[in-house]
C-alpha cells in the first residue's frame, strides 16, 4: 500500500515488496510509477538505498538498486519513488575533479554547486540540427593523424585486447588533443567502467603529472562496485559533457574505458530479468543500448562546442566478431585496432593500420586543415606496408634471397614503417607536419616509380631527394 511520503513532494512510498532477485527488487501495488523514475529504498536497518525503476508492468515495478540488494528483504523494507529521473548537478567547476558513477565528488573536495541539474539520459538530439563533421584533431600520435584521424564531433573508438596498452593510449590522447589553427585544448572527461584500482590510479597520476588534471573531469566507477552503477555511469559523464559542450561553449572529449564492462553489466542486469538472450548472452537490445551512448556526440548548428567520443573497448580473446565490437563498429565512425603482435615485438602505440579505419578521415584534411599531400601519403603507407606484410609471409617460405630487389625494398619499409612511424614515446607529441615528413622519409626508401598514389607534384615538393634530404 502507499504510505505517502512527508518531506518529498510528489513522493509515493511503498512496503510491499515481493521478491529480491539479484540486483533487483520487485515491489507490488504501485500506481502512476514511470520508466527510469529514481528510487529510495529504506532498509529495515533505518539504511538507504537508491535505484531507478528498470520496467513497470500494471501495479508491479521492477527496480535496480544501485548499492546492491544485499540486505533488502521482502519484510520491514520500505521503497520511495521519487517522480523525477536520475539527475547530476552540473557546473564548470567540475573540470579539475573526481566523480562516482553517480556523479558525486570523490576527491575529498566540496561538493558541486550546481549551475543546473540535467536527467542523465540526455535529450534526442534533432538529426536536422547536426552539423557535420570536418575539423582536424591532432592528438599527436602519427598512426592516427597520419592515417587514421579523429574530427572534431566525431566517435572513433579503440578496439584492445586484455593486457594491450589502450588505457595508457587513451590517457596520451586526453592530454595531447588540440583543434588545429584555434589551438585550443580540449576539456575532457574521463569515464572509467568497471576499471581496476590501480588502473583508477594510473589515470589520476598521469593526468597530475602531467598538468592535464585542471581539464579533465573523471567518472569512476571500480570494478569491486555494483554493476547497477556501470550503466549510469558513462550517462551521467556524456551529461557534463553536453552542458560543457552546448551551454559553455566548450570542445569536449569524452573517453570512456572500457565498454566491455558496461555490456557485461547490461548482460547481467538482462539475465536477472529474465530476458530471453540475444547472441552470446548479451541482450537483443545491446545494439539500441550502445547506440543510445554512441549518439550523444556530435556537433549542433549554431553552437560553437561540439562532442568527440573516444570509447574504449577490450575485445574477448581479441575477437573483433565478438558482439561487442561488432555492434559498435556498425553505430560508430570507424575504429582503431590494437595489435597484440606490434605489441609483443615493443611497439608502442601498437596500432594496427590495416584494420584501423577512420570513416571521416577525408572531411579532415587537406589544405588548411593538415597539408597538401597528407591524403596522397596516406594512401601510399597503406599500400606499401599492406605489400610489404604480404612479402614477409612469402619471404618466410622462399626466402629473402628469392625475392626481387624491389619486394626487399618493400620488406625494408615495413621494418621502418613499425619502428619509425608507428613507434614512439608515451609523452612524445608530433605534429601532423612531423608524421607527414617521416612518412616521406620512409617511403623513399622505395623507388620513386613505385609512389603511384601520390601525385608527382608532391613528389617534387616533400620527397627527400627532392629536399636535399637522404632517405
Amino acid at each position: 500500500m502507499a504510505l505517502g511520503a512527508p518531506g518529498i513532494l510528489g513522493a509515493k512510498e511503498y512496503s510491499r515488496v515481493t521478491e529480491v532477485r539479484g540486483p533487483l527488487i520487485v515491489v507490488e501495488g504501485v500506481s502512476g510509477i514511470g520508466y527510469d523514475e529514481i528510487v529510495e529504498v529504506e532498509l529495515a536497518s533505518g539504511e538507504r538505498r537508491r535505484g531507478r525503476v528498470l520496467e513497470v508492468h500494471r501495479n508491479i515495478a521492477v527496480v535496480q538498486v544501485f548499492e546492491g540488494t544485499t540486505g533488502i528483504t521482502t519484510t520491514g523494507s520500505k521503497v520511495r519513488f521519487l517522480r523525477k529521473p536520475l539527475e547530476i548537478p552540473l557546473s564548470e567547476d567540475m573540470l579539475g575533479r573526481v566523480f562516482n558513477g553517480l556523479g558525486e565528488p570523490i576527491d575529498g573536495g566540496p561538493p558541486v554547486v550546481a549551475e543546473e541539474k540535467r536527467d542523465v539520459n540526455g535529450a534526442p538530439l534533432n538529426p536536422a540540427m547536426r552539423e557535420y563533421p570536418e575539423d582536424f584533431i591532432q592528438t599527436g600520435i602519427s598512426a592516427i593523424d597520419g592515417m587514421n584521424t579523429l574530427v572534431r564531433g566525431q566517435k572513433l573508438p579503440i578496439f584492445s585486447g586484455s593486457g594491450l596498452p589502450h588505457n595508457t593510449l587513451a590517457a596520451q590522447i586526453a592530454r595531447q588533443a588540440t583543434v588545429r589553427g584555434e589551438e585550443e585544448e580540449f576539456a575532457v572527461v574521463f569515464a572509467a567502467i568497471g576499471i581496476k584500482y590501480d588502473d583508477y590510479l594510473f589515470f589520476r597520476k598521469f593526468f597530475e603529472e602531467t598538468g592535464a588534471l585542471s581539464r579533465v573531469a573523471m567518472f569512476v566507477n571500480l570494478a569491486d562496485e555494483p554493476a547497477m552503477i556501470r550503466l549510469v555511469t558513462p550517462r551521467a559523464a556524456l551529461t557534463l559533457a553536453e552542458y560543457l559542450a552546448f551551454e559553455r561553449d566548450m570542445h569536449v572529449l569524452v573517453i570512456l574505458t572500457d565498454m566491455t564492462n558496461y555490456a557485461e553489466a547490461l548482460r547481467e542486469i538482462s539475465a536477472a530479468r529474465e530476458e530471453v538472450p540475444g547472441r552470446q548472452g548479451y541482450p537483443g537490445y545491446l545494439y539500441s543500448d550502445l547506440a543510445s551512448i554512441y549518439e550523444r556526440a556530435g556537433r549542433v548548428k549554431g553552437r560553437k562546442g561540439s562532442i568527440t567520443q573516444m570509447p574504449i573497448l577490450t575485445m574477448p580473446n581479441d575477437d573483433i566478431t565478438h558482439p561487442i565490437p561488432d555492434l559498435t563498429g556498425y553505430i560508430t565512425e570507424g575504429q582503431i585496432v590494437l595489435s597484440r603482435e606490434l605489441y609483443n615485438r615493443g611497439i608502442y602505440p601498437p596500432i594496427d593500420v590495416l584494420m584501423s579505419l577512420s570513416r571521416l578521415m577525408k572531411e579532415g584534411i587537406g589544405p588548411g586543415k593538415t597539408r597538401e599531400d597528407h591524403g596522397d601519403v596516406s594512401n601510399q603507407l597503406y599500400a606499401a606496408y599492406s605489400r610489404g606484410v604480404e612479402l614477409r609471409s612469402l619471404a618466410a617460405v622462399v626466402g629473402e634471397e628469392s625475392l626481387s630487389e624491389t619486394d626487399r625494398r618493400y620488406l625494408k619499409f615495413a621494418d621502418a614503417f613499425e619502428r619509425r612511424f608507428l613507434n614512439q614515446g608515451v609523452r612524445e607529441n608530433r605534429p601532423i607536419e612531423e608524421t607527414l615528413d617521416i612518412a616521406w622519409e620512409i617511403l623513399s626508401i622505395l623507388p620513386e616509380e613505385e609512389l603511384t598514389n601520390i601525385r608527382e607534384e608532391y613528389v617534387k615538393k616533400y620527397h627527400p631527394k627532392y629536399r636535399g634530404k637522404t632517405a
